[in-house]
């Protein structure tokens, strides 16, 4: 089970090039900033990162506009593992539940999420924050992560699991979220 205190978000490279050419990229936004939104309500850290900022633009947005005064990690590698300064700041927060989100699911997302397994960390992929350009490079990485053992979830129900009671402040506005 996710727990809100052991738990980090971790949001792979939705930049404005990338996320206009992915597949139900309107779905994808508004899961994005759900997940991101509500993972604040419930005081989850949350790490961004972008791939090649400079070629491919920053973050859209609609969703950096949430993430408030952090800033997002540049990076050139596909796995943000890869990246010393998203390790140093993973290993800062003393957490080991990884939530993940992001784009393109079969590139970034997917190796992001084998990196961390392979370094002691238990992973959830957020399927329904993640896309690709191609419906089925999407449903291939969904599946090569089942079958290596990672988790996989959807936005309400990561929120729910993370919240685990149904009383009080933060259960009302989770509600208001993801209705």
């Amino acid at each position: 089970m996710l727990n809100k205190e052991n738990t980090v978000l971790v949001v792979v490279d939705v930049q404005t090039k990338l996320l206009n050419v992915m597949h139900e990229k309107d779905d994808l936004l508004a899961n994005l900033k759900k997940l991101v939104h509500g993972v604040q309500v419930l005081e989850v850290p949350i790490i961004w990162n972008e791939q090649y900022p400079q070629g491919l633009g920053s973050t859209v947005p609609e969703l950096a506009e949430l993430m408030g005064e952090e800033t997002a990690l540049p990076k050139v590698c596909f796995s943000c593992y890869q990246n010393p300064e998203f390790v140093t700041k993973l290993e800062a927060l003393g957490r080991k539940q990884v939530l993940l989100c992001g784009i393109e699911a079969h590139i970034c997302v997917y190796q992001t999420a084998l990196e961390l397994q392979a370094n002691g960390y238990e992973v959830e992929v957020v399927t329904d924050a993640i896309s690709s350009r191609a419906l089925s490079n999407k449903e291939i990485a969904i599946t090569k992560l089942d079958r290596k053992g990672i988790g996989l979830t959807s936005t309400e129900m990561a929120l729910f699991e993370l919240l685990a009671v149904a009383k009080g402040d933060q259960f009302k506005a989770i509600n208001r979220i993801v209705k």
